[in-house]
């Protein structure tokens, strides 16, 4: 069976919808409209596939913002297997298509996405990310989530150059009745990490989210401000940061991929969220920053509500993306 089969037994209306399911739905219903909707249409108006029907197929990808580079890898590999296999049914190079999709996601390492947490002391998540994102709001998010496993959250506001950052993020503490660490406006940020860490220590705390600034402009001036905070932060607690989350904004497209491959350049990240995909009508940019940089999605954004940051999950983001609703 492919996987195209498998995903519509899975998520069936009489078999595998659950709340998750659903949330992806709702949440890729522009995206699905922009890909899914359109490579039904162009296997209609085939009998079988030639030359014309690939060069459509490659164009569909593309305007979904899955990358040139992804899109003439995955449209070759579909035309050898059709080639190899003497396929020429249009329905069946769909399938296989979103076969490849799968494979390369899969292929390219790890595919977890919670956090995993030490067993003893406090679990150090670094997020970074540009202005404008959704940075504050997603990490308020990843609280709530953890909040509701039972885990003690603190968090730690680092990004001390912004006007309102300390402020945004001191108020979503206080709506999640949780305890920040600040500094002062223009303080080092390395400083408040470190009181952070040794508060996290000090009260039992699961969970420390540092934020940080998103100041891309010197690539070199955010490095050494990261790195320096991954150093006493690493001084308080063994092997942190033991997670870096990018936060990136889905309705930028490819400038997503840009932001992702800059901030590889200045420190190591172990996943990315990406938010806003309820608000983009090209939800392939997740394939291709993970073809691209290897870097697992590790939550997505699908909706405004608190509850609407989700682990990502593969199977449900390809039936979300690739599957006409019935």
């Amino acid at each position: 069976m492919g996987l195209f089969k498998f995903l519509k037994e899975k998520f069936s209306k009489n078999n595998g919808k659950n709340e998750k399911s659903e949330l992806y739905q709702k949440g890729l219903t522009k995206s699905r409209k922009n890909f899914a909707s359109k490579l039904s249409k162009l296997s209609s108006s085939y009998s079988k596939v030639n030359e014309e029907y690939f060069e459509q197929l490659e164009q569909i990808l593309i305007e979904a913002d899955v990358g040139v580079n992804f899109a003439l890898q995955i449209i070759e590999e579909v035309l050898n297997d059709s080639k190899k296999n003497n396929i020429s049914d249009p329905q069946q190079i769909n399938e296989i298509l979103v076969d490849k999709m799968f494979l390369d996601y899969a292929s390219k390492g790890d595919v977890i996405s919670d956090i995993q947490f030490n067993n003893q002391g406090p679990t150090v998540l670094l997020v970074v990310g540009v202005n404008g994102v959704g940075k504050t709001t997603t990490i308020a998010k990843l609280a709530y989530r953890y909040i509701n496993m039972n885990k003690k959250v603190m968090l730690a506001a680092c990004d001390t150059f912004r006007a309102g950052a300390i402020e945004q993020l001191s108020q979503w503490a206080n709506k999640l009745n949780i305890p920040i660490v600040v500094g002062k406006a223009n303080s080092d940020p390395a400083s408040v990490a470190y009181d952070g860490a040794r508060k996290a220590k000090e009260n039992n705390v699961d969970l420390l989210i540092v934020d940080t600034a998103g100041r891309l402009q010197n690539k070199s001036n955010l490095m050494a401000e990261l790195a320096k905070i991954r150093r006493v932060l690493a001084k308080e607690i063994e092997n942190a940061p033991h997670e870096t989350f990018l936060i990136i904004d889905a309705t930028t497209g490819q400038n997503g991929v840009m932001q992702a491959k800059a901030f590889k350049e200045v420190t190591p990240i172990t996943g990315i969220v990406i938010t806003k995909m309820d608000g983009t009508s090209k939800g392939g940019i997740i394939l291709a920053i993970r073809n691209e940089l290897s870097i697992p999605v590790r939550f997505i954004g699908l909706g405004e509500k608190m509850s609407d940051l989700q682990e990502f999950d593969l199977d449900s983001y390809l039936y979300g993306l690739c599957v006409e609703d019935e």
